[in-house]
Order: C-alpha cells, then structure tokens, then sequence
C-alpha cells in the first residue's frame, strides 16, 4: 500500500493497484484507515500537550498518563514518551538532592511524628512550613500548611515579614477551612515561627499537639519539602513576580486549584490530593 501511494505521481491508482494485483477497494480502505490513526494521534498528542501547559512544563510521561486517565483517555507511559518527543516537550523536572542530618531535637518539643509520615485519617497530622519567594523587587515569605493523609494542601498565607503573624494567619486559615477538627498533631521545623510564644498559645487555644523536626533535618518534614520543590520547580516564574499581590493570585491557583485538584501525587497512586481524599481505599499509603 505504501509503494502505490508513493508511485501515484508517475501512475493512476487503477494502474498500479492491476500492476500490484491489489483489489481498489483494499487500497483506498487502508487509505481512509491510516487517515484514521493520523487524526487520532493529533488529537492526543494535543491532550498530551495541553496538560503539559497545564502543569507549566513540569509534567513528565507519568503525570501525563495520570492527568490524561482523570479525563477518560488511557494511554502507556511509552506512548505518553513517544508523543511528547513529537511535539518536543520535555519535563523541567530537577534531580534528587541530599540533606545534611542532624540528631538534636528540643527537650520541650520533641519530635512526636517521628517520620511517621503514613496516615489513616484527614485531620490527624498537618505540617507546617515556610519558604521565600522573589516579588516586587525584594524577597516575601510563604507558609504552607499540609493534611498528611493525601497531602493536600489545608492552608498557606504569604507576608514581606517571616514572623510569627506569617504562621498563624496559615494556621487559622486551615483549622477554619478544615471546620476547626480536634486531635490534631501539627509538625514543622525548629523555625523561630513555630517556636515562638503567639503561635504556641494559637495551637493550645485550638486544642493541636505540636511536634518538632530535630534540627537542620529536612527529612524530618520531607513531605513540606516536596511541596515547595514542586511550587519552585513547576510554577513560579524563573524571574519571580512583578508583585505581593500578583504572587499571592498566582500562588493560589497552584496550591488550592493545580495542586490540590489536579496534579497526579506519586503517594496518592497518581491521584491529587483533593481527589484522593473523596477515594480512600484508591491510595497506596492509606489503609
């Protein structure tokens, strides 16, 4: 079929296909069929594209096949590969990295969560970090809080001041949108934020156990760590944000909207934290 459609320059397709012994009908079949396949592999090779954008460049094979199943398509991660290299798309993704490790904890907070990191229920365990971010010329401070059971995001607040304030406006912002759950263990570093006397007495008014890393140990709150390696490596711009508020809008639309309901979470079995959370038994890490 290949060779008469590339002789049809030089002889009618009646000619050939008699020169050939190959029925018309046959012919112009695989013609229509191959028409076909070609259209099909546009169309997903724009969905793969799309969700590429989607994830600003972040998104690998993986993810893509993820993302692509929430929307009904199922397609291999070899395929996924093959698609991408066709329309030149490649993952922005970094390599692992080392922490130095560290054995001192606080006497007065100890390290309750212990990496134990597994959890069987939303509101069990939150932990709690900080990070900074370049906007409006000068350097501003982010606070995410996390739920460990699908690790989504619960609650964040952004400040041009890393201080107690920061933490606590992230802290009532999750426990009111979590509709202020008891029995709560909140973990986080041995940052001056977390230890200092407001947002100790915010947690005792809320009734929240507090849990400590030991310190200059990042594995101790890995999870937190995940998080804004993401944040950094898939969404903000190399070149930081023209302001606070242009930061806290697009900030937002990652953590509370991409993030939570849309990017495909390896502990989740592929599946964002926000839809992992409504299909329990769905996620590798939770019994």
């Amino acid at each position: 079929m290949k060779l008469i459609a590339d002789l049809r320059e030089r002889a009618s397709v009646n000619t050939l296909c008699e020169l050939f012994n190959i029925k018309r009908s046959s012919y112009y079949d695989s013609r229509q069929h191959k028409q076909t396949i070609d259209v099909e592999r546009m169309h997903l090779r724009a969905k793969v594209t799309e969700m590429h954008r989607l994830s600003r460049g972040a998104a690998g094979s993986r993810s893509i096949v993820s993302m692509l199943a929430t929307q009904g398509i199922t397609i291999g991660r070899f395929k996924a590969r093959r698609l991408m290299a066709e329309a030149n798309l490649t993952s922005k993704q970094p390599g692992s990295h080392k922490y130095k490790v560290a054995l001192d904890e606080r006497l007065d907070i100890p390290n309750v969560l212990d990496r134990e990191f597994r959890i069987t229920k939303t509101n069990q365990v939150w932990c709690g970090d900080i990070t900074y971010i370049w906007a409006g010329g000068r350097w501003v401070y982010l606070a995410v809080i996390i739920d460990l059971y699908t690790r989504r995001v619960v609650g964040w607040a952004m400040s041009r001041h890393p201080d107690a304030t920061l933490v606590i406006n992230a802290l009532d912002y999750a426990y009111q949108q979590r509709g202020e759950p008891q029995g709560l263990l909140f973990h986080s570093d041995q940052g001056s934020q977390y230890t200092s006397l407001r947002f100790r007495q915010r947690l005792w008014r809320y009734h929240i156990k507090q849990s400590m890393s030991r310190r200059g140990n990042c594995w101790d709150n890995a999870p937190m760590e995940r998080v804004f390696r993401s944040l950094k490596t898939e969404w903000i711009p190399t070149v930081g944000y023209v302001s606070l508020e242009q930061a806290k809008s697009d900030i937002s639309r990652y953590l509370m909207g991409y993030y939570n309901h849309q990017r495909p979470h390896s502990y989740n079995r592929g599946l964002a934290p926000a839809i992992a959370e409504e299909k329990p038994y769905s996620v590798s890490g939770i019994s």
